[in-house]
Order: C-alpha cells, then structure tokens, then sequence
C-alpha cells in the first residue's frame, strides 16, 4: 500500500519537479538561442538588401508535415495512458520514433537538394549558411528528443505505475511538441524571408 502511495505522488516529488523544471529551462534558452540566431539573419539581410533567394526544397515541407503527425502520435499516446490503454499507448510512442528518425532523413534529402543547385554551406552568403546551420541544430535538438522517447518506449514495456508512465510523457510531450513548434516557426520564418 506505501508504494502504491508512493507511485501516485512521483509527479510531485522533488525530482519529479526539478526534472520538469529542466525540460522548461532547455526550451527557454533553446527559444532564445534560435530567437538570437533568426534576428541576425534579419539583421544580415537588411544590411545585404537580399535574402537567401532560394526557394527551399519540399523536402523541408514534407519533413515538417511528418513532425505533426509524429507531435499527433505523442499527443494520443498520452490520452491513452490516461485511458489505461497502454498497448496502443506502445504503438503510437514507436511510431512518434520512427516519424521522428523520418524527419531526419527528410532533412538530409532537403540539404541534397539544396546542395545540388549550388546553394553550399560555405558560400558568399551568409543566408544560404544559415539555413544549414539552423536546420542542422534544429535536428541535434531532434535527436535528444528521439532519446526522451525512447525513454518512454523503454519505459512503457517495463512494469511501472501509470503515474510514472504519465510523468514521461508529460517530459517528452514538453520537449517533443517545443521542438515540433520550433521547426514550424522556423521553416515559416526561411519561406517569408527568402
């Protein structure tokens, strides 16, 4: 019975709550680092008079429609863990994985092409750099996240309360649906500002 006690409260233990606060502080000084990084690119292409003057690859359009359906499959994942359904809980967090591992490919395809009309990361404009460069945090950012899921897939097949279940979730949902929102917001800001 202190156990069982126990594992409802795990949400508001102290290292329940210094771990959330770490998920908050990530996406906090990640807002700010790609908010520094889009207000230099403005400022650059102000003082250039131009842009990257690409129009970017679909790849890049695909990939962002793959991270919403992946934020979809978390999102329902969740609700099932709510609803003690947690067969098709394991289901969905597998298929926000290898959604997840998908729009990492995309993003290499969409370099590709932008690398077969000549727009090279090393160029004479800094635009061009930047969509690599921001991009290519944006899918490091991916990849911890493909590692807070993979946390929950492990977590998920290991006989754990559902209070525990749902605390992983709730960290992965932070991060998974901050970074999915990251990559909209920058993918619009590259398509207005090109």
């Amino acid at each position: 019975m202190e156990k069982e006690l126990s594992e409802l409260s795990f949400i508001n233990t102290p290292s329940a709550k210094a771990k959330r606060f770490v998920v908050w502080l990530f996406v906090a000084s990640s807002t700010i680092m790609f908010g520094g990084f889009t207000s230099y690119y403005i400022i650059f292409s102000a003082s250039k008079g131009k842009g990257h003057g690409l129009v970017l690859p679909d790849a890049f359009l695909f990939s962002t429609v793959i991270l919403i359906l992946s934020s979809l499959c978390l999102f329902l994942a969740k609700r099932l863990v709510k609803q003690s359904n947690l067969s098709y809980q394991k289901v969905l967090l597998i298929l926000t994985f290898v959604l997840g591992i998908v729009f990492g490919y995309m993003q290499f395809m969409a370099w590709g092409s932008l690398y077969r009309t000549g727009a090279t990361l090393i160029n004479n404009n800094a635009a061009i750099s930047f969509i690599y460069v921001v991009s290519a945090l944006h899918l490091l950012h991916i990849v911890g996240g493909l590692g807070v899921i993979l946390n929950c897939i492990f977590g998920a097949f290991k006989p754990v309360s559902q209070d525990k279940l749902m605390f992983r979730l709730q960290i992965a949902s932070i991060f998974w649906h901050f970074i999915d929102i990251l990559w909209i917001y920058l993918y619009v800001f590259l398509l207005l500002n090109s």
